[in-house]
């Protein structure tokens, strides 16, 4: 059965779409018109422009185009959601904002501390991954799917986590902490490790765990998030459950779920991993080169004043 029985705005999100075009068009207000109320600040780089445009395209991909409708119906596309929103969006949002507009918001008050604390490096990768892997035990996600209050505010809150997670490694604060380059390889690498465990349950579950992807009732509930109620009771047709859009089984489509999520977390983060090795190798070159650059001219300079010597004793 075509998804398209629910309707354009449950598909499209014309009001998503707007909130989108909104942001772009503050980001702009912020970054190019109003630049000069910030004590500190440099003209806007293209590739700031490129990472955050990008950003609001993957945002509205996301969570605003069928992707989102068809994550309420199938698993598989909802943990691909997961990963796109919570280990790329990330990267592109802090990329994508200029650290002189990060600065003052980061260094405000109460935000000052709150941000010092959970961007330490231990706190951020063990915040992020109870948060995710607290998420996808069966009875919350369950429960939190059927309120949209907490769904929406759980969500802005896994984001806002994932963010945490990645600032010790990529922000582009010049003199705010920053991790180098070998940590940052470990760091990532103990992300993957950790979050393996939550990937793992839905992996080897030998049965569905989820009710709001089996049970009909439940996930009627659930799709209110995304479709809006009077659309759902006017369809002319009767809907049983997820599977009359999927030839998945439901427990096919959730092990599938876990291996997808897994697999797009380790791309992301083997993509990390080679930058923050080509750095490392660069850097390590470029001291070596100049380790050896100084050795030959103290040998040099050493052995002119030898010669001078010898010359004078002469």
């Amino acid at each position: 059965m075509s998804i398209s029985i629910f309707g354009f705005r449950a598909l499209w999100s014309p009001g998503l779409m707007v909130v989108t075009v909104l942001l772009i068009a503050l980001y702009f207000l912020i970054t190019v018109k109003f630049r000069h109320k910030f004590k500190e600040s440099e003209p806007l780089t293209r590739s700031e422009i490129v990472y955050f445009l990008l950003g609001m395209l993957l945002f509205y991909g996301i969570k605003g185009t069928p992707v989102d409708l068809m994550g309420h119906i199938m698993f598989t596309l909802h943990m691909v959601q997961m990963a796109l929103m919570l280990l790329l969006l990330p990267i592109f949002i802090i990329k994508g904002i200029p650290w002189w507009v990060w600065k003052p918001v980061i260094n405000a008050p109460i935000i000052r501390f709150l941000w010092s604390f959970f961007t330490r490096p231990v706190v951020a990768i063990l915040n992020f991954i109870a948060l995710f892997s607290f998420y996808h035990i069966p009875m919350v996600l369950d429960y939190v799917k059927l309120n949209g209050a907490l769904h929406g505010g759980y969500s802005v809150i896994l984001f806002i986590s994932a963010v945490l997670m990645y600032w010790p490694i990529i922000n582009q604060i010049p003199d705010g902490p920053k991790m180098k380059n070998l940590n940052s390889i470990v760091y990532i690498i103990a992300n993957a490790v950790l979050i393996t465990p939550a990937c793992a349950l839905i992996i080897f579950a030998n049965e569905p765990i989820y009710a709001t992807y089996t049970d009909g009732e439940a996930w009627l509930k659930a799709m209110e998030l995304c479709v809006p109620a009077g659309t759902l009771a006017n369809l002319s047709i009767s809907i049983s459950g997820p599977e009359m859009f999927s030839s998945l089984t439901t427990i096919m489509d959730q092990q599938m779920g876990g291996v997808i999520m897994k697999i797009l977390q380790e791309i992301i983060f083997g993509v990390l991993i080679t930058i923050f090795f080509m750095r490392w190798f660069r850097e390590d070159r470029a001291t070596a080169d100049q380790v050896t650059e100084d050795a030959l001219k103290a040998h040099q300079e050493k052995w002119h004043k030898e010669q001078a010597s010898i010359r004078q004793t002469q």
